[in-house]
């Protein structure tokens, strides 16, 4: 057994999980069943592997398996999108919930984000300002819902607009309600991203919006990014999909930022 450390605590590497992070590096993403049948081991002996090297932040959970940990470089598009795609339905029904009828809205990058926007298909009256072509799409087949698409650099790999411009354009609203997503929420409750030009629009979002919150699965706690956009306790809402780990539940409770857990498992409202 040889001690590995990787972004996170020591832990000790089986030469299968050694077997197993190769084969995330190679296709990016690697299944709990796939895995069981190619090592011959039961699925309980996979996730326990799969446990310990995403609380090690070798990998990063995905909804029946897991996926390269990157502090560096974003997944891919559709990866991300793949990526507990379950979970961020549910996430994305509960916030839409939230957000009443009559009422203008941001909502920026993210496979989640997309999601919420899926979600508002029936609301009535929205005024949506994006920076997310697959936002705009989205919400362009509710006819109650007036899109702006704010103006900026297309980024291919995932139909967002980022850069200076963007940032400007935002900047000329007011809005009620933002919704923001992001790569990884770090355990002091730092908010982080990958691309800075991303987060500046992001920043611009949360400052020019009365109220904003965070859609983020539970993956997202046990990533990492190195563009920090905000804290936690800057915002006033998380939706979720698990109770988040003690750290940031705690920050939650003392700065009064609701959290809301698909399922119904755990929701507070802000004091």
């Amino acid at each position: 057994m040889a001690g590995k450390k990787a972004n996170g605590p020591a832990m000790t590497t089986s030469f299968r999980q050694q077997e197993i992070v190769e084969l995330a590096r190679r296709a990016r993403r690697v299944t709990v069943e796939e895995l069981a049948e190619r090592f011959n081991v039961t699925r309980q002996t996979i996730r326990r592997d799969l446990a310990e090297l995403c609380e090690a932040r070798v990998l990063a959970r995905t909804h029946g398996g897991a996926m390269l940990a990157s502090g560096v470089a974003n997944a891919g598009y559709a990866d991300r999108a793949a990526t507990a795609g379950d979970s961020k339905t549910e996430i994305a029904r509960l916030c839409a919930a939230h957000i009443p009828d009559d009422c203008s809205l941001f909502i920026n990058i993210g496979t989640t984000t997309e999601a919420v926007a899926r979600a508002l298909s029936g609301h009535r009256n929205l005024l949506v300002i994006t920076n997310n072509l697959n936002v705009a799409n989205t919400l362009a087949q509710n006819p109650h819902c007036e899109v702006i698409v704010a103006g900026g650099v297309l980024r291919r790999s995932d139909n967002g607009l980022v850069g200076e411009a963007t940032v400007d354009f935002i900047r000329q609203f007011k809005v009620d309600h933002a919704i923001i997503g992001a790569s990884a929420v770090d355990a002091d409750g730092a908010l982080l991203d990958y691309d800075f030009r991303e987060v500046r629009v992001a920043q611009a979002i949360i400052s020019n919006a009365r109220r904003s919150c965070l859609v983020a699965d539970a993956t997202k706690f046990t990533r990492t990014a190195p563009v920090r956009i905000a804290r936690l306790t800057d915002l006033d809402a998380l939706f979720t999909d698990e109770t988040p780990p003690q750290a940031i539940d705690a920050l939650c409770r003392e700065h009064g930022v609701a959290v809301h857990v698909a399922g119904g498992r755990r929701a507070e409202a802000a004091e």
